[in-house]
């Protein structure tokens, strides 16, 4: 199986995708509840695409750009809110009078 056809990804293989340590997804976790991997039975995270979609985010604006974790929560919050303001229009373009 190729690592597109993957549906989980391991910590050490989301840590080394974004060149962080593990701790920093662990702690990420704990500071973003959105961020919630799966675990297996063992306890093991299994991290799915859209986990590694909000570790990109939160990788972006903290260690790329510098933000501090109060900032990339704010800035989170605007991403969030201007989707759903524009699902929203979509929807209301979408509806026949």
């Amino acid at each position: 199986m190729s690592e597109k056809e993957k549906y989980y990804y391991s910590i050490t293989e989301v840590a080394e995708m974004f060149n962080i340590n593990a701790s920093t997804l662990r702690f990420w976790e704990k500071e973003f509840p959105a961020l919630k991997p799966d675990t297996n039975l063992k306890g093991n995270r299994k991290y799915t695409k859209k986990d590694i979609e909000l570790i990109k985010q939160i990788h972006y604006y903290s260690v790329t750009k510098g933000m501090t974790l109060k900032g990339v929560k704010a800035q989170l919050a605007r991403n969030r809110n201007k989707k759903l303001r524009n699902k929203r229009c979509r929807n209301i373009t979408t509806i026949k009078i």
